[in-house]
């Protein structure tokens, strides 16, 4: 008979994040020797990480780091919530956000090959899959340089980690309206700082949708430049964070609530879990 309690299974399933049935059949193989169980699970799972390559990963959290003057934030993902909240996987995301903060990673790559505790991220993260038995992805970082920040990590899920995070960079000194303008980007979620950074092209396809869609309509021709005029400019209000309406009183401008705090906005980026 296996020298293993129930409460041993659950223990050693909360410390690694694996599965019910991998764990037990683990801790029978290994006669309860927890860390004989630990050695074997770590090498199924060695074996068990190209057959998960394509599975999806929607599941994760978000993250950021301040280090000398920049901010890193990054996209860890794994397949289910059960992972995503397990110890172990959210010091894996710190031993990640440490490692690519340290060269100030502003791609998946870069994170990836950033070294970590005498490997790479990318094999850091590749034994410790292993180990979880799901696939662990870094999916999106991004590095911010500034004056000052403002880092917003939001949970859509008490009993799970942050799910969205922002960070705004900015200059000025209020802190206070900085902050709630972080938290409009992560309701509004603009692409871009402003019109002057949206694609030409991005913006002479729309303005070719709306005018199809004005005629369709069965509007006069005259009135057309003028109607898709309008229809453009709330395109920029979509995609744009100067152009956004402010959340917080929707007859504001976040250009105008920025400008009325003495905040300059240089900068920004945004991750949602799986979107």
């Amino acid at each position: 008979m296996a020298n293993f309690t129930i409460a041993d299974i659950k223990a050693l399933r909360e410390q690694l994040g694996t599965g019910m049935v991998d764990t037990k059949k683990a801790l029978e193989e290994a006669d309860g020797d927890v860390e004989k169980a630990v050695e074997i699970l770590r090498l199924k799972g060695a074996k068990g990480n190209a057959k998960r390559a394509d599975r999806s990963t929607s599941e994760g959290l978000i993250a950021a780091r301040e280090l000398d003057g920049k901010v890193t934030l990054i996209e860890l993902a794994c397949e289910t919530d059960f992972v995503a909240k397990n110890e172990r996987f959210t010091a894996l995301a710190e031993k990640v956000l440490d490692a690519a903060s340290a060269v100030s990673a502003d791609s998946v790559e870069a994170a990836l090959a950033a070294p970590a505790g005498g490997s790479t991220v990318e094999q850091v993260i590749s034994d410790d899959a292993a180990i979880i038995g799901e696939k662990v992805e870094l999916r999106r970082v991004r590095t911010l340089s500034g004056d000052s920040f403002e880092i917003y990590l939001h949970k859509t899920n008490k009993d799970l980690p942050p799910q969205v995070g922002v960070v705004l960079a900015y200059t000025g000194e209020d802190a206070e309206t900085a902050r709630a303008i972080a938290q409009h980007i992560s309701f509004a979620n603009p692409s871009f700082l402003s019109r002057d950074e949206v694609p030409e092209a991005d913006v002479e396809k729309e303005r070719e949708i709306v005018t199809e869609i004005s005629r369709n309509e069965g509007k006069p021709e005259a009135a057309l430049p003028k109607i898709v005029e309008g229809r453009v400019n709330a395109f920029f209000k979509q995609v744009s964070l100067l152009d956004q309406d402010y959340a917080r009183d929707n007859k504001l401008s976040v250009a105008k609530v920025a400008a009325d705090a003495g905040l300059t906005l240089t900068g920004f980026a945004r991750f949602k879990v799986g979107a």
